[in-house]
């Protein structure tokens, strides 16, 4: 029997590269996608590598079409179709209010984490249900509960959709075996908080979780695997916090 097949958008670097990881470890053969971090996505295919598992690295910029299509001819020919698809590639700006935003950069905001995000899940979808089968889970944010005030608020409404999303796809595919899931992740130790133009963020906003600290892309990449494993059979349509209980 061959191993069943995970795509992983975003898994250079992350929670994307975690759950890749662990992806492995649990024998999935690994379909790694990055769209600048050539060397990020060269690591994370050693530890495929390393587990024993088949894998490809595959280039493509969500927000591109052509490149969705691409990536998944890929996939196809190298791997087979998918089985799991972690939907976890994304992007955020530099913290600012509202009255700040630009056209060009909502457009961007939301090419890659909302309408890039839903048409890599149809073509995962497109793939599963002659197959009768497969997980797809989503990786949005607290974000979109708690709003952003002040720095991430079109972040944190492309997260919101993606929620919506989760909830219409997972009862759409549901009657042909498919489940569809979200994790929403709070304040996580990853690189996204330099992205965004402050680095020490999720530690300076650690006191206001419950459990005090800060969480790691382990974490979330656990919480993620749980979600496509058997021990979730039941689990579909909802979106699951990840977030010391903020």
């Amino acid at each position: 029997m061959t191993n069943p097949v995970c795509l992983i958008t975003g898994a250079s670097a992350g929670i994307g590269a975690a759950a890749a990881r662990l992806a492995a470890q649990r024998g999935y053969d690994v379909a790694i996608n990055y769209n600048t971090d050539r060397a990020g996505a060269d690591a994370v295919a050693q530890a495929a590598k390393d587990a024993g598992v088949r894998h490809v690295i595959v280039q493509a910029d969500v927000s591109d079409p052509a490149a969705i299509t691409a990536m998944y001819e890929t996939v196809d020919r190298t791997l087979g179709p998918v089985d799991a698809l972690i939907n976890n590639a994304g992007i955020v700006a530099p913290s600012c209010r509202v009255t700040d935003l630009t056209h060009d950069r909502l457009r961007q905001m939301f090419d890659v984490n909302v309408i890039g995000a839903i048409l890599v899940a149809k073509e995962a979808v497109l793939r599963m249900e002659p197959l009768g089968r497969g997980v797809i889970v989503n990786v949005t944010s607290a974000a979109a509960r708690l709003g952003s005030a002040n720095t991430y608020v079109d972040y944190a409404a492309s997260k919101a959709a993606m929620d919506i999303f989760t909830k219409g796809l997972s009862d759409e595919v549901a009657p042909s075996g498919l489940r569809v899931m979200g994790i929403a992740p709070g304040l996580i130790e990853t690189d996204i908080h330099g992205k965004g133009g402050d680095p020490e963020r999720a530690a300076r906003l650690a006191s206001g979780v419950p459990m005090q600290r800060t969480g790691s892309a382990q974490e979330v990449a656990q919480a993620i695997l749980w979600l496509m494993s058997d021990e979730a059979s039941y689990v579909t349509g909802s979106t699951l916090d990840v977030t010391g209980g903020r």
